[in-house]
């Protein structure tokens, strides 16, 4: 994989081609691989640094200045409640939509852009009232692995996030 640092790539409105809505933007945290919509990704780009904002849930890395507009940066390591990482030439900023509202999200790598079938996605498992996967969309298998598609809007769109959207808008 190329390296994507001072890289935009530009996705979402461009594929909409031919997209029926399974089309999944995968990147990978860890060992793990996870899916958006591509049609909720604006685009692609390399890590750069934040400006942090004071008192904000650890997961808000701060705000970026993407030509002008000024979008929050959330590091989906941290709001996964996984172990933080030093990143590498293939962190990536994944720019998504959410309601009208452009974020950022911190990942490991991108890897692919994948089609599923309505057929091969799953509804994630449930855990009982202590394991929150609501963020979860779905499972799609892709080869011998395992892609959790993440809903964007329940995985961002709390309290927290709000108070950052609001303070960004």
């Amino acid at each position: 994989m190329a390296a994507v640092a001072d890289t935009v790539i530009q996705v979402g409105k461009q594929q909409t081609g031919a997209n029926d809505g399974s089309q999944f933007l995968t990147f990978s945290l860890g060992e793990e691989l996870y899916g958006v919509d591509i049609l909720r990704v604006q685009e692609i780009k390399g890590y750069t640094a934040v400006t942090r904002i004071p008192n904000t849930p650890s997961h808000i890395k701060g705000v970026l200045n993407l030509r002008g507009t000024i979008v929050p940066i959330v590091e989906l390591r941290t709001k996964f409640g996984m172990p933080t990482i030093e990143y590498t030439m293939f962190t990536v900023i994944v720019v998504v939509v959410v309601q009208d509202k452009v974020m950022g999200l911190v990942v490991d790598a991108v890897s692919d852009v994948l089609n599923f079938d309505r057929k091969d996605i799953q509804s994630p498992p449930e855990f009982g009232n202590k394991v929150d996967v609501t963020f979860l969309s779905g499972i799609a298998k892709s080869g011998d692995k395992l892609v959790s598609l993440v809903d964007i809007d329940r995985l961002l769109v709390d309290s927290a996030i709000k108070e950052s959207l609001t303070a960004a808008a």
